[in-house]
């Protein structure tokens, strides 16, 4: 194209970045609206893309930013073979691949609590020695949920011993389990979540069961509001994210935890496609749009 006195006339085309969701959300999610809109203010062209679609072309794209991927964990070996595949293509990631691979296996807290971090006492157990290790817990409330898991997918909660939680364990696919106790903390006081976006924190959210119920996701009814949390959580926070050992600091990051006994005890940390309550702060989306940009730069 050229202008009237016959010299070219450059187009600027916005840099266009994927924001993968699996099938069921095919379209954003009502949570990533304002990403979209924050990323459009900040110049770039933001897509919805379905991760399973084999006619997506990611290479043409400028990055792919996980988002509502929450069928990973029923299709993990896919997953984690399709972000082997964007690494090739040299499409870059957030967060990145080796942080996504690492953080998907819920063993990952073993590791930190080898470094430091307060997390609930957790076992692992392979499904064959699923009993085993639940036998050793005899009298005890607890929680088993698959260390590749989402959304309390095959999560149980019972008291070890009783023929109840034996009968839901006979319902469990072969798989690696997470035993930990159940601590009634979550019911009565809820669990933290706290949100850091190019590892600043951004905000925290106190998020809550229903009545009768542990499972503080809103598919469950369970709720969640902004709050300012106190210092135990923001310091256990900060100290699990860093514990990540990630080469620099992660896009986006959901630390969550409960507070026991006055400490901050690591549930999980989020870093794949977390929910990150960007609808409760006004300026978040603006600057999760900053953080992705800076990665491109």
């Amino acid at each position: 194209m050229t202008n009237c006195r016959g010299a070219p006339t450059l187009i600027r085309v916005s840099p266009r970045i994927a924001l993968a969701n699996s099938a069921d959300h095919a379209q954003l999610h009502s949570h990533d609206l304002p990403l979209a809109a924050a990323l459009r203010t900040a110049g770039f062209d933001p897509v919805a893309e379905v991760w399973t679609d084999p006619s997506v072309d990611w290479s043409s794209y400028d990055a792919v930013v996980l988002r509502s991927v929450w069928d990973y964990h029923v299709r993990y070996l896919e997953f984690v073979e399709w972000l082997g595949q964007l690494d090739k293509a040299g499409v870059p990631v957030l967060n990145e691949t080796d942080l996504v691979c690492w953080n998907a296996d819920k063993s990952y807290l073993l590791e930190l609590r080898e470094r430091g971090v307060a997390i609930v006492p957790s076992q692992v157990a392979a499904g064959a020695c699923l009993r085993e290790v639940v036998g050793g817990l005899d009298g005890q409330e607890i929680v088993i949920k698959p260390t590749v898991s989402a959304t309390a997918r095959h999560t149980i909660r019972g008291t070890a011993g009783s023929d109840e939680l034996s009968r839901a364990m006979d319902d469990l696919p072969d798989a690696v389990y997470l035993v930990q106790p159940f601590l009634k903390e979550i019911q009565s006081e809820g669990e933290w979540s706290v949100i850091y976006l190019d590892g600043e924190l951004s905000h925290t959210v106190l998020k809550r069961p229903a009545a009768g119920d542990y499972r503080v996701q809103d598919d469950f009814g369970g709720t969640a509001e902004l709050v300012e949390p106190p210092a135990a959580v923001l310091e256990g926070a900060a100290a699990a994210l860093a514990a990540a050992n990630a080469r620099r600091a992660p896009v986006y990051a959901r630390v969550d935890g409960i507070v026991s006994n006055g400490r901050f005890l690591l549930m999980e940390l989020e870093l794949i496609e977390p929910y990150l309550f960007l609808p409760l702060v006004p300026d978040a989306a603006d600057r999760f749009a900053a953080a992705i940009a800076g990665r491109l730069s």
